[in-house]
């Protein structure tokens, strides 16, 4: 189920990107909130086939954004990282049997005067 919704987001993506580069620009910059005729809230209003299709593309790639979020936590599996710290480190050289320990150094001998 997750690997096909996750195949509809990449389709999703990429059509969604499509039509958007598809759209005529309405004006240049910041120009379409100062109030032209040509933008989202002005008298035409979002007419057009690519502008309603754009619309639902963004629709169905949010719903399916938030189904895979909701079905991963879901099944909450562990990440690598949570893994490896549970296992042990396992140490690459093997301990060595305990030696006995070095015999201490001779102390130097005193003079008396």
């Amino acid at each position: 189920m997750t690997s096909t919704l996750l195949i509809v987001q990449f389709v999703l993506a990429i059509i969604l990107t499509i039509t958007v580069l598809l759209q005529k620009s309405s004006s240049i910059g910041l120009g379409a909130y100062s109030g032209s005729n040509e933008s989202v809230f002005g008298a035409k209003g979002p007419a057009g086939f690519l502008t309603k299709l754009t619309f639902f593309l963004a629709f169905a790639f949010i719903v399916n954004t938030l189904t895979l979020g909701y079905i991963y936590n879901k099944e909450n599996k562990p990440s690598i990282a949570q893994e490896m710290k549970d296992k042990k480190i396992v140490p690459l050289v093997p301990k060595k049997k305990e030696t006995p320990s070095a015999p201490s150094a001779p102390v130097a001998p005193t003079t008396k005067k």
